[in-house]
């Protein structure tokens, strides 16, 4: 995941998390990442699809977390805007006439898949309310 959307996802939800009781609207949030709102925009409806925030419109709009921070955690998250494997991409027309070639993509489907298992369960043990914590 080489861009920034995780980073953005996870800054959205806590701002969300330190202020459970308010709805904060897409310009106040990117206000505080320092990004258009459109992109905040995006990536909350990328949220409110995954079910971790809900949000309204109109003069009293904004959105909110669907449930506790403590019952959300950084692998929801990641889950919720992950669009490239970890490890990047594959080549896309190895040599089928290559020993390696011709199986590489198999192998380096299992090792992608290994890696996005650890870093899945390595965020599935933080809940977003321990990581909101570390903010003053």
């Amino acid at each position: 995941m080489n861009n920034t959307r995780f980073a953005t996802a996870v800054h959205i939800m806590t701002l969300l998390a330190k202020s459970p009781q308010e709805w904060l609207t897409s310009d106040w949030i990117a206000g505080s990442i320092n990004v258009n709102p459109v992109i905040v925009r995006k990536e909350i409806s990328v949220l409110r699809e995954a079910d971790l925030i809900v949000s309204r419109q109109g003069k009293e709009g904004g959105c909110q977390l669907a449930k506790a921070a403590g019952l959300i955690s950084i692998s929801e998250i990641y889950k919720a805007v992950k669009n490239t494997e970890v490890l990047g991409k594959k080549n896309q027309n190895p040599n089928p006439a290559c020993n390696v070639g011709k199986e590489i993509n198999i192998h380096l489907n299992t090792l992608f898949e290994e890696t996005d298992q650890l870093v899945v369960n390595f965020l599935g043990n933080r809940s977003l309310q321990e990581f909101a914590d570390q903010f003053g």
